[in-house]
């Protein structure tokens, strides 16, 4: 009697993450270097017991990163970065090193290159970018070397994941990755910022489209639930 129930139970409460996920994505939708996601279902297949057919339950269960580029928008700020094609800044939350788009920077009282959380840049050895506090000029190339007065004195890490599939976000930005490996030609724009590559308009319908889904499926566990009690009402008599 309650075949139909529990695969309906299991879409519905998918449903109700993909709908969080929306709302996460649209609320980031003015969040520089933030990269929408997405909520991946699969099948999970169980078999009926004494000749009763299979039953299908659908498990929303994994998480997609949209890794399109976001819009440029010109700052004009020393320490605002964006990169123009693949690749991710390193910055290091807790200790260890994690991804981001995000290159709204500032720099620490020490001259220490940071995120406006307070993590710390890293260069292309993984070590804390500092840059000197005296200095005049600060130039960032396209190649991500960074430049005082005129001289070299660190190359940011630019890096992408061996696997971007695999990539975990750890909190709005930021991602962890197991495996990185340095962008052979970066291209890093200086007085930049990345935008978040959400399209508002595209996650709206979308939302749309989830609640209508949740409210049939919502229709049909209050329409099983009546043929139930209506059974259970004639066994009773």
């Amino acid at each position: 009697m309650t075949d139909g129930v529990y695969p309906t139970l299991g879409r519905q409460t998918g449903l109700l993450r993909e709908m969080d996920t929306i709302a996460q994505n649209i609320a980031n939708a003015n969040t520089t270097g933030y990269r929408a996601e997405g909520l991946i279902f699969s099948e999970f297949v169980v078999g009926g017991s004494r000749g009763a057919p299979s039953v299908s339950f659908a498990h929303a269960n994994g998480h997609s990163t949209n890794l399109n580029q976001g819009g440029m928008e010109r700052t004009g700020g020393t320490f605002d970065l964006a990169i123009e094609g693949e690749g991710f800044f390193q910055i290091e939350i807790a200790g260890e090193p994690h991804l981001t788009r995000a290159g709204a920077f500032v720099a620490g009282p020490d001259g220490g290159l940071q995120t406006p959380e307070g993590h710390t840049v890293l260069d292309e050895g993984g070590a804390p970018l500092f840059v000197p506090i005296d200095a005049e000029a600060i130039n960032v190339a396209p190649d991500g070397t960074v430049s005082a007065n005129g001289q070299p004195v660190a190359r940011m890490g630019i890096v992408m994941p061996l696997d971007p599939g695999a990539m975990t976000r750890v909190a709005g930005t930021a991602f962890a990755a197991d495996e990185v490996a340095p962008v052979e030609e970066p291209r890093v724009l200086q007085g930049f910022l990345e935008a978040s590559n959400v399209d508002p308009v595209t996650e709206i319908a979308r939302m749309v489209r989830v609640q209508r889904a949740y409210e049939m499926g919502q229709g049909f566990m209050d329409r099983e639930h009546e043929r139930m009690q209506s059974m259970l009402r004639l066994m009773d008599r």
